[in-house]
């Protein structure tokens, strides 16, 4: 049945419908059969619909009196049972409708129609976000503010309540589900054209691949962003053609490598994440002795990427359990014990070593180990894994060096490949690049604009630039000069850094402004709100497009009637 709410109604009502056709049915064949006498006494037959009439109100406890006469000793005894009968039949009627409404179940129907409703109804485009959560809560407030809606499925109904307390403004669909198969996923749109996206960041790989798969085979044009924690869950993630594939801790390795060989290339991508601007501190990451509290999958990675750099680490890992899941080769540089153990700490070379990383899984134990190493050696440089962003406080008070941090590592890297493709672009390209030709870019970013630089995407359709377009259709030929041209004095130019210019497949990086435009070409360009106001102007107002092209007021003649 399509209204399952409807097909609950109807269950759990059956019986009180029936008890109240049968009190009324017994109440009124008794006025039916039992005599009264009228206003001269001669004997009379109540009909059937005096006798329904007088049920229906005595029933409800209203009582407009005896009617069409005075009834008779017989009549009144039979209405004082009728009374009572079809009062108990309402009693257990309302009773059951009580229950109804708060039966969880016809309350979930009534949530999922609603639901049904609002996706219905849901024109502008949307993203699907599976399960709800700081990381997800931070996702969709990033979504909206970028003018993408977002629909939520979660299988927790406190989660649910937290998160319609949130009260965001669009509002956020949200279904109660306990699984996430294919007509759940169906029913929160993920067919419809404006669905631009699903969201899934479970800790679980087999449940994050099986929803890729639904997910593609529903909607082939949808894009996916995915949690994977191993090599092998992201090759059988790419297989399935999922476009934004986030391992945290690889992540986090790879910013370790970049600080330790390209430490500009990390202030680049930090300012594109928007965690800092381009005038921050360079990290510093030198060469030594590295402890890691912690050989799980964050460790792993880290070691990983420290050995290819040929740094010194050493690891202390509590779990003794894990000792058999190690090669030989890893025993050699492992060691299990309390990494807070003043001890154990002296004993690896704590004193020696230039950086200690608090890796474990529990934020507590990372502040506990960093704050005896400190005290063991004060010029050590602290790194920690913080694990619940809740605890980002206590972090910022202890005073941590560098605070790696997996759910805002996947928050920034989803909603920068989601809201931002060509600057999560960007980013993947400059990370091929070393760090002398990063902190060129740094510097002319800083002298040509400021220190803190806006990002602008420009993708060349009729839709974002109009005049642009038009102009291309009819042959002619543009470069990306005219974006950098000032609306105030046409032979100067705005501070505009060009970063990115995407054709189809190919990628120029730091493309010049004389490279030509092309139709359906995907520009990025670092700027200052002047600049941006400026360059949203010429792509789509007729007059200002044509000021920057020639230098010349367009000029618009009226014809008199």
């Amino acid at each position: 049945m399509r209204n399952s709410s409807l097909f609950i109604i109807l269950q759990k009502m059956r019986k009180p419908f029936l008890v109240i056709i049968v009190t009324y049915t017994i109440s009124i064949i008794g006025f039916l059969f039992i005599g009264g006498k009228d206003s001269n006494g001669d004997f009379y037959q109540m009909t059937l619909f005096d006798a329904f009439y007088f049920v229906a109100y005595t029933a409800t406890t209203i009582g407009f009196g005896e009617i069409p006469y005075a009834f008779t000793y017989p009549q009144r005894i039979w209405v004082t049972i009728s009374t009572f009968l079809t009062v108990l039949g309402w009693f257990y009627s309302i009773g059951t409708l009580v229950s109804l409404l708060q039966d969880k179940l016809f309350l979930q129907e009534l949530e999922r129609a609603r639901f049904l409703k609002q996706i219905k109804n849901l024109n502008e485009k949307f993203i699907i976000i599976l399960g709800y959560n700081q990381i997800t809560r931070k996702i969709i407030i990033k979504a909206i503010e970028q003018g993408i809606r977002a629909v939520v499925i979660e299988k927790d109904s406190l989660k649910i309540e937290k998160l319609m307390l949130e009260n965001f403004t669009p509002t956020v669909p949200v279904l109660y589900s306990e699984s996430f198969n294919v007509q759940v996923l169906e029913s929160a749109g993920l067919k419809k054209k404006n669905c631009k996206a699903i969201v899934s960041l479970f800790d679980d790989d087999a449940l994050n691949l099986k929803i890729t798969l639904i997910s593609k085979t529903l909607n082939k044009s949808v894009k996916v962003a995915v949690k994977s924690t191993t090599i092998n869950q992201t090759e059988n993630l790419k297989d399935l053609d999922a476009q934004i594939i986030v391992n945290p801790f690889s992540i986090i390795s790879s910013e370790i490598k970049l600080a330790l060989t390209a430490p500009n290339l990390f202030k680049l991508e930090k300012w594109l994440y928007k965690i800092d601007d381009l005038s921050a501190n360079l990290p510093t990451f030198p060469k030594g002795l590295y402890v890691i509290c912690g050989y799980g999958r964050m460790g792993a990675k880290i070691f990983e990427k420290l050995d290819k750099n040929d740094v010194e680490v050493k690891f202390i890992e509590i779990n003794k359990e894990r000792n058999k899941q190690l090669s030989e080769d890893e025993k050699n540089y492992v060691t299990f014990g309390d990494a807070d153990d003043r001890e154990l700490l002296e004993e690896i070379g704590i004193k020696d070593a230039v950086v200690i990383i608090a890796a474990t899984n529990d934020d507590t134990t990372n502040l506990t180990i960093l704050a005896t190493a400190r005290k063991l050696n004060p010029n050590i440089i602290t790194m920690a894994r913080e694990n619940d962003l809740a605890d980002d406080f206590l972090f910022r008070s202890a005073k941590v060096d560098h605070i790696f941090t997996p759910s805002k590592i996947l928050v920034n890297k989803i909603t920068n490949a989601l809201m931002n493709p060509l600057c999560d672009e960007f980013l993947k390209s400059i990370i091929k690049e070393n760090n002398e030709w990063a902190s060129k870019l740094v510097t002319r970013l800083v002298k040509e604009i400021d220190e803190n630089p806006l990002v602008m995407a420009i993708e060349i359709n009729f839709e974002n630039t109009p005049e642009i377009y038009k102009y291309l259709s009819e042959k002619n030929a543009l470069n990306l000069k005219i974006l950098s041209t000032s609306l105030h004095n046409n032979s100067q130019n705005n501070n505009i850094v060009p970063l990115l210019l995407q054709r189809e497949n190919d990628i120029i990086l730091l493309p010049s402004w004389e490279n030509e435009i092309k139709l359906d070409d995907k520009i990025l360009l670092a700027c200052d709100e002047h600049a941006k106001n400026d360059m949203e102007y010429i792509c789509q107002n007729i007059y200002e497009f044509y000021y920057a092209l020639t230098g010349k007021e367009k000029q618009t003649i009226f014809k008199r009637n």
